[in-house]
């Protein structure tokens, strides 16, 4: 597979970022999490990073350039999110073509006829699904669609139904940011050497050793029966998924590696207050600040605690 990367880099690249608007997305924390990463991580004595719920990858792009890391590893059961990265890494300057394309027909339109383009991809997208297994053209056009639909859609969520379905409405933004060139040069030299899968995230139980980093952060448990309004993929992560990842964690805490996991706290609302602490216990459970930037209702938007908790 041929990586062009035509585009002229001067000096060193800028620094890589999201490329993605994300529900759950981890930018804001990142200066707490600082604090939370195991010493061994700030002494270079971290050898392998894993991510299996990569997301937005906040936090992969932030320990990829602020640490010393010789490999690294990325998954997710979202295929489709999967496919944007392994465009971004191999094929970078089409995807670009691709974009501008989207974007320059996408403002010549005028406002009112904006939403009806919007749909329009929306459609496309949802009927030309990519093949997981063969790289090929179709995964350029995708990656460019679901950019241009994750930058103009409502609230910039990743939302499918349970047919596998991209169902978000449009976001009605005057400018939105469809495409960043620049960004998405920075985040392909990042991911040359970063192993990228879309499978479960076990995949990574017979790769993770001793001089190894794991963060996780899954699918977030609902604090409340009515706040899982959102699905990245169509088979939403469950009661037993979390108790999956639970057991996976203490798997590999016997390897000697340093685990990291994010998740929401039940204590925000009324949903089994004790839950992480039970399926956590003998590990440290810390609090931090977040923000709630997504809900229907701007006056929900507001400070929030969520969990982290480590094997260290």
């Amino acid at each position: 597979m041929k990586l062009a990367l035509d585009y002229k880099i001067i000096d060193k690249p800028k620094i890589a970022k999201p490329f993605l608007k994300w529900a759950g997305g981890k930018t804001q924390l990142l200066g707490q999490f600082d604090g939370f990463f195991p010493e061994e991580l700030k002494e270079n004595k971290i050898e392998k990073y894993f991510e299996p719920f990569i997301g937005s990858g906040a936090v992969f792009f932030h320990i990829l350039q602020d640490y010393s890391i010789k490999k690294s590893f990325i998954n997710d059961s979202n295929e489709e999110l999967i496919h944007v990265y392994q465009v971004i890494k191999n094929d970078v300057n089409n995807l670009i073509e691709t974009l501008k394309k989207i974007k320059e027909h996408y403002f010549n339109l005028s406002e009112s006829k904006r939403p009806d383009y919007y749909y329009q991809v929306r459609k496309d997208y949802n009927k030309n699904k990519s093949n997981n297994k063969i790289y090929s053209k179709t995964w350029i056009l995708k990656a460019a669609q679901l950019i241009f639909l994750n930058k103009t859609c409502f609230n910039g969520l990743f939302r499918i139904n349970n047919k596998g379905e991209f169902n978000v409405p449009f976001g009605k933004y005057r400018n939105p940011k469809i495409l960043d060139k620049e960004n998405l040069i920075a985040v392909s030299l990042l991911l040359q050497n970063v192993i990228i899968e879309a499978k479960d995230f076990t995949v990574i139980r017979n790769k993770v050793d001793k001089d190894s980093f794991v963060y996780f952060d899954p699918p977030y448990r609902p604090i409340s029966p009515t706040s899982n309004f959102t699905s990245y993929t169509k088979d939403n992560f469950s009661e037993r998924d979390q108790l999956r990842l639970a057991k996976l964690f203490k798997e590999l805490d016997k390897t000697g590696a340093k685990l990291m996991l994010s998740n929401s706290d039940p204590n925000n609302g009324n949903h089994n207050g004790n839950f992480f602490e039970t399926i956590y216990k003998g590990f440290n459970i810390y609090r931090v600040n977040a923000k709630r930037m997504i809900n229907c209702d701007a006056s929900k938007r507001g400070h929030i605690k969520e969990l982290v908790i480590t094997n260290y």
